[in-house]
């Protein structure tokens, strides 16, 4: 993986110290809190509903356990012994007090971390799949280029001040892992004639306006992606609506001016701007993948793993949902769930931390991911070792066997910590794992995608759940609307909303009752949640959740 050159010290070091002084002028009262606010943000440093948040950027998802070890310390010395993952591979410090912020982000600094970029109106950290490098299915490893586009993002000057923030994401594989239609820019590794070059998603965004990405460029040359990004928002940052910042991001410019009008003018602005680019960037690059290049794999036996697999049943369980197919045969890609039944989703406790640094050095090749999912992630296992990981995973509590299941929620920290929220999303996460656990269905229910956000900002993704849950408030009560048939894949599509909401107490019978009628109507085991509403549509399902319930009817 890269590491940081002198110049990324230097940087941050000046980058640091420059916060230092303007938290101190803070605590003198010299700075007032409106004037301090844009200061902080662009440092990753949020005001939620109790204390300061730090968001800490994990660029396109990926660490190693010096690093991983650092997050734990952090969480023990400066703030209350965890910290939560995010949905855009960040993870997040919800109790830190304002004095210790400069140590904290002087601490990431020694191992090559930062919080630059991920808050404000500007290109946020740039998330990839989770499984790049390790993928069967994969094309090519993204992160490079993810890290290209950090290196060409960060403290860019005339992207500093967008009329809204930016969020670009890549997967380097025809399966989607990264969400990529759901992001301002999404990138896809393809190739054509021998080629390999990018497809261009553009547009995509969830929120109050959720929104699909039209693909503006369906081949784009690895030479032309910086300039041609930098032509994509060139024209946004001109015609990006200033007046009212629900309709600033770079989905309302395009459905406003057409994609066919963006396009041109795209190109127009690449054609002007790309004899400018003249190789540096592809040089940079060249010298970036190198530092990407593939662990050497050790060649042995896996029958560990396969007595293992055929003897114990608790084992094979979590075999079955949390490994994924790697790129060589012998070896697996393992999911770890922070997703325990009654958990908050996402969240690690410096212990767990530390177990999971420790368990990368020894059998992972030094390297983690986090996921979108808020799961981690060691990318590149040989099959012998997963019995001993197993065993090591469940002595921390992190052994779960639920990865693509029910009770693996993407939920948004919600009312508990956001000032933006509305309602919250961890209880009602944390009840449903738990109830489905209680009723033992999920391993029968099969693969559910269920995603809990706690206000219409949809920090969550439940706008493409299998299962969406939104947390309103109604008339000072919590009222939680529920989506079917959102898909953040390959095919991503925006859930379809079933009718009236339902409060707090109400909310966890109505997901149980989606659920009983899907495993009547399921033609087999092997047909999904999310294929049997697509065969059937909607109707059966707003029947089970509004038919005989007191009060409500379907809309």
């Amino acid at each position: 993986m890269y590491e940081y050159s002198q110049f990324d010290t230097d940087f941050l070091a000046t980058r640091n110290a420059q916060f230092r002084a303007q938290v101190e002028r803070r605590i003198a009262g010299s700075l007032s809190e409106d004037e301090f606010k844009p200061l902080r943000l662009m440092n990753g440093l949020y005001l939620q509903l109790h204390a300061y948040m730090l968001r800490v950027a994990i660029p396109y998802g990926t660490l190693n356990a010096a690093q991983m070890n650092a997050l734990a310390d952090i969480a023990d010395k400066w703030d209350k012994g965890y910290g939560h993952f995010t949905t855009r591979q960040n993870i997040q410090y919800n109790w830190p007090a304002l004095r210790d912020v400069p140590d904290m982000l002087d601490a990431l600094a020694k191992v090559g971390l930062h919080a630059i970029q991920t808050s404000g109106n500007t290109i946020r950290n740039v998330t990839a799949d989770h499984f790049a490098g390790a993928a069967a299915d994969e094309i090519a490893d993204p992160r490079p280029v993810a890290e290209l586009i950090r290196q060409w993002s960060t403290d860019h000057p005339e992207f500093q001040f967008l009329g809204r923030k930016f969020k670009i994401a890549i997967t380097g594989s025809a399966n989607d892992r990264a969400v990529i239609r759901a992001h301002d820019i999404g990138l896809r590794i393809v190739e054509q004639n021998g080629e390999q070059g990018f497809e261009v998603v553009i547009g995509g965004g969830l929120g109050r306006t959720p929104m699909i990405g039209k693909v503006i460029r369906p081949f784009l040359p690895r030479a032309d992606l910086l300039p041609y990004l930098e032509a994509v928002l060139n024209i946004y940052n001109l015609l990006g609506r200033r007046d009212n910042k629900y309709k600033a991001r770079i989905k309302i410019t395009v459905h406003e001016h057409g994609l066919d009008k963006i396009r041109t003018l795209v190109n127009d602005q690449f054609a002007q701007i790309r004899p400018t680019f003249c190789g540096v960037d592809q040089t940079l690059l060249s010298d970036i993948e190198t530092a990407f290049a593939p662990p050497q794999m050790r060649q042995t036996s896996q029958a560990p793993y396969d007595r293992t697999y055929l003897a114990d049943p608790v084992f094979r369980s979590w075999a079955d949902t949390n490994l994924s197919p790697h790129r060589i045969t012998s070896h697996a890609i393992v999911t770890i769930s922070l997703k325990a039944h009654g958990a908050t989703p996402g969240d690690a406790t410096s212990a767990q931390m530390r177990t999971m640094a420790d368990l990368a050095k020894r059998y992972g090749h030094n390297e983690l991911r986090i996921s979108h999912e808020q799961n981690v992630i060691l990318p590149n296992v040989h099959k012998s070792d997963l019995p001993a990981l197993h065993a090591s995973l469940r002595s921390a509590g992190l052994g779960t066997a639920n990865i693509g299941l029910i009770s693996d929620i993407i939920a948004c920290p919600g009312m508990d910590y956001c000032a933006l929220a509305t309602a919250r999303s961890i209880p009602i996460a944390q009840e449903i794992a738990t109830r489905f656990d209680d009723l033992k269905l999920e391993h029968n229910i099969g693969p559910l995608k269920l995603k809990i956000s706690g206000c219409i900002n949809a920090c969550g993704h439940h706008h493409v759940g299998h299962i969406g849950i939104l947390g309103l408030e109604r008339a000072g009560v919590e009222s939680y609307q529920i989506t079917l048939g959102g898909d953040a894949t390959a095919d991503a599509t925006i859930g379809q909303h079933t009718g009236p909401g339902f409060s707090a107490d109400e909310i966890t019978p109505a997901i149980e009752r989606l659920i009983l009628a899907y495993l009547d109507l399921r033609t087999t085991p092997q047909e999904t949640f999310l294929q049997t509403f697509r065969r059937l549509g909607m109707a059966p399902f707003k029947s089970a959740l509004y038919q005989n319930h007191p009060g409500r009817k379907a809309a």
